[in-house]
């Protein structure tokens, strides 16, 4: 059912400081997994099943109403690239980022639930190691492994930002300064910013789980679960903390693969994580031209669907983050 185009949140606050919590659903506009769970924990505070012992907890169901209207990935472009406040908002999501960057900037910690396309195991993406660097400083590493150990998932993935910004620098290489504003995007490396990220440059921590695959019935208890993990490891709720997964596989994202024409072909249907082996052909070119794997390592991320110049893949490696 279509809602209205207005910004929502709920915020539970207990007496007793604490950490200060938010969680989105709905980003993507069809990625409704988040919505299901956070409503189902809204329920739970509402009626005063739930209740928080101490700091606060912000939850937006429908971080996107246009795009959750329209049953789509976006309204008029990806609120999960490009995301920051701007003085002359051109479409949709720019005024969601006016409205929902300074409420980031108002907590500590930010779970961003999502689901992808293909068939795959629900996952977290974790942000890059403690640095000083330009492209993305940080200094919570260790508060995020610590949380994505307690989601419930065996699989963290991180490497996100710099390896954009390794595709945006091909394709400036390639394009040049492009005219249309949707090129002028996929070749700025602030196009890779979305809600994790702006938290992290606010001095928060984030995490982005993804729960599955966009039709997967399980996805939604996933999502609920996983925000009751993170309510209770951060001690916001009295419940026991959750145990940290054992064996939990941590791989890093090194490589992302552009569509480049309409006909470039998967050699077959891959699924987010299936192995690729060093030399392994992944897809063919529209001229015939074989993509091959550059390392060993797994394939995620592949969008049959993606649109000529956008990323078609990526790859990632085992980086023994968590071990």
């Amino acid at each position: 059912m279509p809602i209205p185009l207005q910004f929502s949140s709920y915020q539970f606050a207990s007496p007793q400081t604490g950490p200060r919590l938010i969680v989105l659903g709905a980003v993507h506009g069809n990625e409704v997994c988040g919505t299901l769970g956070i409503r189902r924990l809204l329920a739970e505070f509402e009626s005063g099943a739930r209740v928080l012992k101490q700091g606060c907890v912000t939850l937006v169901p429908v971080t996107n109403p246009l795009a959750y209207n329209k049953g789509e990935r976006s309204g008029d472009r990806n609120l999960n690239r490009n995301f920051a406040p701007t003085t002359t908002p051109l479409e949709f999501e720019d005024r969601i980022a006016n409205w929902l960057c300074p409420l980031l900037a108002q907590h500590d910690v930010l779970l961003d639930l999502h689901s992808f396309q293909s068939k795959g195991q629900a996952f977290v993406f974790m942000g890059p190691h403690d640095n000083a660097g330009t492209l993305e400083p940080f200094m919570h590493a260790a508060k995020e492994e610590a949380l994505a150990r307690c989601l419930g998932v065996s699989r963290a993935v991180d490497g996100w930002l710099s390896t954009y910004a390794l595709g945006v620098k091909r394709r400036v290489a390639l394009f040049g300064e492009a005219d249309s504003r949707q090129m002028q995007l996929n070749t700025d490396p602030c196009y890779g910013m979305g809600t994790t990220e702006w938290m992290r440059r606010c001095g928060g921590w984030a995490l982005t789980l993804e729960c599955g695959q966009h039709q997967d019935p399980a996805a939604p208890d996933v999502a609920y679960q996983a925000i009751l993990n993170t309510l209770a490891h951060l001690g916001l709720i009295d419940a026991p903390a959750p145990a940290p997964v054992d064996g939990m596989e941590a791989l890093s994202l090194y490589e992302v693969i552009d569509r480049m024409h309409a006909d470039d072909q998967f050699v077959r249907e891959w699924v987010s994580f299936d192995e690729v082996k060093k030399g392994e052909q992944i897809a063919t070119r529209a001229d015939g031209t074989p993509v091959l794997a550059v390392d060993d390592g797994r394939i995620v991320f592949p969008n049959v669907k993606s649109q000529v110049g956008q990323e078609w893949f990526y790859l990632a490696r085992e980086s023994g983050r968590l071990g």
